[in-house]
């Protein structure tokens, strides 16, 4: 049987999601950070991991590869709401199958790890993004190549701390 660790830092949306997989006949372990997922890693072996992107503590960035070191064959999605190119890249860099952006019911996540092969015919937007949409894309790459260091990051662009800190705290601006 499949068996799927959970981590997000939201616990209502966290045991929503358990019931749902509960309810297909999967079982699941929920952890609220990467220590906690860490741990339930070296107890028992999962063959799937969901995984949130912005949590308290270090991001799940910094867990697939640890996650992956423990447990090689588990598949792991990123699931966030903060969603950029950039952390979409370097979640797969790190590890992981596939990258979703909330919300995503229960059938979109069990298809992002049925369908991890690339898609030559997918759609490309007809539209050029917005000035805001780059902006956010940018912050998000320089925060990553600062290894979301937000002080690093605030000087690499030239900006304020809290100036960032307020930036990030919003959610992505739409394309």
């Amino acid at each position: 049987m499949e068996r799927f660790l959970l981590v997000d830092d939201d616990e209502a949306f966290t045991q929503v999601l358990a019931r749902a997989l509960h309810r297909r006949g999967l079982e699941t372990a929920c952890a609220q950070n990467a220590s906690q997922a860490l741990e339930l890693a070296q107890q028992e072996t999962f063959s799937k991991a969901i995984i949130d992107l912005k949590m308290e503590g270090p991001s799940g960035l910094t867990l697939i590869p640890s996650l992956k070191e423990q447990q090689p064959a588990m598949d792991i999605v990123m699931l966030t709401g903060y969603s950029s190119v950039a952390t979409a890249v370097e979640a797969v860099k790190l590890g992981a199958v596939n990258y979703l952006c909330k919300p995503a019911n229960t059938d979109e996540i069990l298809a992002a790890f049925a369908n991890i092969e690339g898609d030559a015919a997918a759609s490309i937007p007809e539209q050029r993004p917005s000035v805001d949409r780059l902006e956010w894309e940018h912050i998000q790459k320089v925060l990553a190549e600062q290894d979301g260091n937000i002080s690093a990051t605030a000087r690499a662009l030239g900006m304020h701390r809290r100036t960032l800190q307020r930036k990030l705290n919003k959610r992505p601006v739409k394309e």
